[in-house]
């Protein structure tokens, strides 16, 4: 959860941090990109340097550096430290998820790894959805050095369940710190540091018109491809992708990414919408996203237990549908919409995003042999990640062009010969009661003001068209996973 949140309370309190440090739109832009590249790097490599020198020690040394860099962070003498501070703080973030897996995968007894599992789905859904109510909090009750300090009373309670509570790691084997894998390391921190940067400024860029996006990808593109030809030649790779020439494997990283895609998706339409549209402040949107976030607790344990007694496959299924019928329920978005609104396609798409993640987290788990879990850690992470970048990067960019499409649309139709055109503008001229000259002017600005209100509307609501269209082909895929005992067959055979 402290991973996920470092990443969701600095995206909801982006403008309290420019204003902090005294940095301008652009430059403030770099702040969660620092972020999502130190936990990327973190994801990719930590299980590989986990097998060298164990994972409860790597664990240990995550939370270790991330305390620092929280506890520093907000002291930054300048922009530039601040950064820096981020960035080795989300490196340490950046090894519990994966961790987490390869620890529920090994140590955790058989007959409990299934809550295990439904636990660490639950943790996405629910930190997502809590972050903009704990930085409203912030903002409007203490400050926004909190927005690091809390990780500092969390993280020495982490630090010491992790001390007493994991199993230690075998002794050191010189063999394997001999034979790392540091060409491949190097290759992965590169390739998808640069492809996510690409991803993330993108939208603010605009894309390809911009040297620097086309650079990043395109250098990052090249360095992934240099990874992959590693780590297929090479007899010690860091990370196995052999493995995904399984066909279930590769299918449900495209299933997790999906499911990513749709979260952060929907994640920011709403705030999005509830700020501009309604003029909320950070702790009235968290009000709305807290109906995903808090039914999470009630659904984890008997979610758990159901998951023993069915085939994940279903609930799978049933949970993509539920998301689907949630997102096409949102379409009818109108700008009278607020908290209570939102209640119903929330709720449900709680209860989706809960069945479809579980579901799918303890499918590729049972897919698996534990040997295999450094690489299936690496590949989450990666998935998980990339995905949601993707998709929050597809929404920024589909909203702002459908808004524009919809705003030349509707203007088509504001004629000022037009009869309708001229009663709203006099409607809005005696409301104002100014003199002639001004009310005209006035007006006219109201009047565009509706025209760019309706705009928005209904590009939130393409946006919601889309996300169903994303969980309509989950729901497509859901249906050639193959059974759990099948797949586990064919990785023992491997």
């Amino acid at each position: 959860m402290t991973s996920t949140l470092s990443t969701r309370v600095t995206v909801f309190g982006l403008a309290d941090l420019r204003g902090a440090l005294a940095v301008g739109f652009d430059e403030g832009a770099w702040i969660t990109t620092a972020i999502g590249i130190g936990q990327l790097i973190g994801g990719i490599s930590c299980p590989y340097l986990a097998s060298v020198v164990g994972p409860r020690r790597m664990l240990l040394a995550g939370i270790a550096v991330f305390f620092a860099a929280s506890l520093l962070a907000p002291l930054s003498p300048n922009f530039s430290a601040y950064i820096v501070a981020q960035v080795f703080g989300s490196l340490g973030a950046g090894t519990f998820i994966p961790l987490t897996i390869i620890y529920i995968s090994r140590h955790v007894p058989s007959h409990l790894k299934t809550y295990g599992f439904a636990i660490f789905a639950m943790n996405s859904e629910f930190s997502q959805n809590v972050a903009a109510s704990i930085e409203g909090f912030y903002a409007d009750h203490w400050s926004w050095h909190w927005m690091n300090w809390q990780y500092c009373l969390v993280l020495p309670i982490m630090f010491a369940c992790v001390r007493y509570g994991i199993p230690q790691d075998d002794p050191d084997d010189g063999s394997k710190l001999r034979n790392l894998d540091w060409p491949a390391l190097l290759y992965g921190w590169l390739g998808f540091g640069l492809l996510y940067a690409g991803i993330d400024q993108g939208n603010r860029l605009d894309w390809i018109g911009s040297g620097l996006v086309s650079g990043l990808l395109l250098g990052g593109f090249l360095a992934v491809l240099a990874f992959i030809v590693r780590e297929l030649t090479t007899s010690h790779p860091a990370i196995d992708i052999r493995i995904l020439s399984r066909s279930d494997l590769l299918l449900f990283f495209i299933l997790l990414a999906g499911f990513r895609f749709i979260i952060l998706s929907i994640g920011y339409i709403i705030p999005v919408y509830l700020q501009v549209i309604q003029n909320y402040r950070g702790l009235q949107v968290g009000t709305v996203l807290l109906w995903i976030a808090l039914p999470q607790f009630l659904l984890v344990l008997p979610l758990g237990r159901l998951l023993q007694q069915l085939d994940p496959r279903w609930t799978l299924g049933l949970g993509s549908a539920l998301i689907a019928a949630a997102c096409l329920i949102a379409t009818n978005l109108t700008d009278q919409w607020a908290t209570g609104d939102f209640l119903g396609p929330q709720a449900l798409q709680a209860v989706g995003q809960s069945l479809a993640l579980t579901s799918l987290v303890i499918l590729i788990s049972r897919s698996i042999t534990p040997a295999q879990a450094v690489a299936i850690g690496s590949f989450m992470q990666t998935s998980r990640l990339l995905g949601g970048e993707i998709g929050t990067a597809f929404m920024q960019t589909f909203v702002r062009v459908r808004e524009q499409i919809h705003s030349n649309l509707l203007g088509l139709h504001v004629q000022m010969q037009d009869d309708l055109t001229g009663d709203r503008l006099s409607a809005y001229g005696r409301a104002l009661s100014s003199h002639a000259s001004e009310g005209v002017a006035q007006a006219m600005k109201l009047l565009a003001g509706a025209v760019a209100r309706q705009a928005s509307i209904l590009a939130y609501i393409d946006g919601f068209c889309a996300a169903a269209v994303v969980a309509a082909l989950c729901w497509i895929l859901a249906a050639f996973v193959r059974s759990p005992g099948a797949a586990r067959g064919e990785a023992s055979s491997r």
